[in-house]
């Protein structure tokens, strides 16, 4: 089964007063990168959510927004920054001797100063843990099924477009076929009407044939153009999760290549005009192999 690059999956779980979302978007990228959006009291999970993204996507570009918000007190501590606020203390203190003013310091003055109280989420906290993850394989699964839906499509217009190629490979290799006995007719005439006689040196014909059949011989090019179109429609239609955008890639820059040998060799306009017809449809599957993992 292939998949397609792009996808978008979105999950929501909330639970005691603790509410996460998921929001999971990918496109294509030539290798697999994750880029992660989260509050700060989550970036502890940083490396455990791009684990468990990269276990189940292969390749593309991911980017994954989290939000949280908890109004539980699981997971959650205050912490008061004493240092600083004993600093704040004593500033104040000192500007009000030297304005002549009143010193009178309420605690809850001091810590509405910045960062002198922090509400920290407890990193050790399994709760939490446990339920990212959760929602965070939710989403995923989410965004796998898009990109399989999408996946189905690209394999029916894959499967089209090489059963194109395939039939076209068919008809260049049996007009090959009957080349070399078109070009020893043509040059035992051609001979003929230059020389002004019937009398042909059939060894230097023999020759020539020789020679010309090395020269446009497609045999080889068409075998191994066969076998590519195979392995491409094995690897398009086999069973299981794993990432075949780059193998198809290569297979098909390898059918790219044969196909220009035949056009080079080939002295034939409709062989000529099968190899355009290839070429613009391997042109067409290799845009559409861009958007598969």
């Amino acid at each position: 089964m292939i998949r397609s690059m792009t996808g978008y999956g979105k999950s929501i779980l909330s639970i005691d007063g603790r509410e996460y979302q998921v929001e999971i978007k990918s496109v294509n990228h030539r290798y697999l990168d994750i880029s992660i959006k989260m509050p700060k009291m989550l970036s502890c999970f940083e490396e455990n959510i791009k684990k468990q993204v990269s276990e189940k996507l292969k390749r593309g570009k991911i980017d994954i927004f989290i939000t949280f918000e908890n109004s539980s007190q699981n997971g959650k501590n205050v912490s008061i920054n004493k240092e600083l606020a004993k600093l704040y203390i004593s500033q104040l203190k000192e500007l009000a001797v030297e304005e002549n003013i009143s010193s009178n310091i309420e605690v809850v003055d001091i810590s509405k100063f910045p960062d002198v109280l922090s509400i920290k989420t407890d990193e050790e906290d399994e709760k939490v843990k446990e339920e990212l993850k959760q929602v965070t394989n939710e989403a995923i699964n989410k965004i796998i099924e898009m990109k399989n839906i999408e996946g189905d499509r690209i394999l029916q217009d894959l499967l089209n477009r090489i059963e194109k190629i395939q039939d076209k490979v068919g008809e260049i290799s049996n007009k090959s076929t009957g080349l070399i006995g078109e070009y020893v007719v043509k040059l035992e005439k051609r001979i003929k009407e230059i020389l002004k006689t019937e009398e042909v040196d059939k060894s230097r014909l023999a020759q020539e044939v020789v020679i010309y059949a090395d020269k446009c011989s497609i045999e080889e090019e068409i075998t191994r153009l066969k076998s590519h179109i195979y392995q491409f429609k094995n690897l398009i239609s086999a069973n299981g999760n794993e990432a075949v955008g780059k193998k198809l890639d290569f297979i098909i820059q390898e059918m790219n290549r044969e196909t220009n040998t035949i056009g080079s060799k080939a002295n034939n306009l409709e062989i000529t005009n099968g190899v355009i017809d290839i070429k613009t449809q391997l042109e067409d599957v290799r845009e559409q192999i861009q958007n598969i993992e």
